[in-house]
C-alpha cells in the first residue's frame, strides 16, 4: 500500500481519504494527484460509497503544492481531466467534505474548496499565498471564491496573501462547521454518516443539480484562466519563487 494516501470505510457508506505525506506537510505532488484521482474514481464506481471525508496526515491537511518536486522536477500535481490533486476541475459527483486541522494553504486551501462541504478547527491557517512565490491560485480558487464571498473581500484574500481566520471563511459561507482543534475529522465524519443516511439517488440528483450551478465546473472559466495564468507558471519569477522556497530565503522577483 503506497504510503501517500490513507483510505479506510471507518463508517457505512463513508470512505475517509487522507493524504498521508505528513513529513512534507502534506504538499501535492505527481504521485499523490495520481493516487487521489483513482481513489475518487473508484470510489464513483462502489455502492459502498455514498459520501467522502478529505483529511490530511498529521499536523495539517496541506500545503498544496510540493514547491520543493516543482523546483527540482517541474511537477505540478495535475491530473489530465481532472486538474490539480486530481479533483480541482473534476470532482468527485459524490458528496465530499474537507476535514482542515493545522492548516490548509495555496493548493491546499484550493483541494478543500474543491469539495462541497468544509469543516474546519477554529484555529486552523488558512490562505493563497501563491502571489508571495509568483506563482497563481490557478487551482480553482479564484473560480469557486467569488461565487461564495464578495469580490472585494476575495481580491484582498488573494493579493495579499496573508492567512484568513476561519471564522471570518464561515461568516461568508466558506466553512460549514467550525470545531475545536483536533477535532475537524470527527464532526466531518459525523456530517458525512448524516448525509449517508439519506437515499443515494435523491442525494447523488440534488449534488448534480446543486454542482452544475457552479461556474467554477464550466470549461470555458478554466480555459479562460489557463490562458491568463500559464505564461507566469512559465516565468523566471515562478521558478525564483520555488527556487528560494527550498532555499529558506526570501525571493528576488524582477517581473519576467
Amino acid at each position: 500500500m503506497s504510503t501517500s494516501t490513507d483510505v479506510r470505510q471507518e463508517r457505512p457508506g463513508v470512505l475517509h481519504v487522507r493524504i498521508n505525506r505528513p513529513e512534507a506537510r502534506n504538499a501535492i505532488n505527481d504521485v499523490v494527484a495520481g493516487e487521489l484521482a483513482r481513489t475518487f474514481e473508484s470510489a464513483e464506481n462502489s455502492r459502498e460509497v455514498r459520501v467522502l471525508v478529505l483529511s490530511g496526515a498529521g499536523e495539517g491537511f496541506s500545503a498544496g503544492l510540493d514547491l520543493k518536486a516543482f523546483a527540482d522536477h517541474g511537477e505540478t500535481g495535475e491530473v489530465p481531466g481532472r486538474g490539480f490533486a486530481g479533483i480541482a476541475k473534476r470532482p468527485p459527483s459524490k458528496p465530499l467534505i474537507a476535514a482542515i486541522e493545522g492548516f490548509a494553504l495555496a493548493g491546499g486551501f484550493e483541494l478543500a474548496l474543491a469539495c462541497d462541504m468544509i469543516v474546519a478547527s477554529r484555529d486552523a491557517r488558512v490562505g493563497l499565498p501563491e502571489v508571495k512565490r509568483g506563482l497563481v491560485a490557478d487551482g480553482g480558487s479564484l473560480l469557486r471564491l467569488p461565487e461564495r464571498m464578495p469580490l472585494p473581500i476575495v481580491m484582498e484574500l488573494a493579493l495579499l496573501g496573508h492567512t484568513v481566520p476561519v471564522e471570518t471563511l464561515h461568516r461568508w459561507g466558506v466553512v460549514n462547521r467550525v470545531t475545536e482543534p483536533g477535532g475537524a475529522v470527527t464532526e466531518a465524519l459525523e456530517l458525512a454518516s448524516a448525509i449517508a443516511a439519506n437515499a443515494p439517488l435523491a442525494t447523488a440528483a440534488t449534488k448534480q443539480v446543486l454542482a452544475h450551478s457552479s461556474r467554477a465546473l464550466h470549461a470555458a472559466g478554466w480555459e479562460e484562466q489557463a490562458r491568463i495564468t500559464q505564461p507566469v507558471w512559465a516565468s523566471e519569477d515562478a521558478r525564483e519563487g520555488a527556487r528560494a522556497f527550498k532555499e529558506k530565503r526570501d525571493p528576488v522577483f524582477r517581473g519576467s
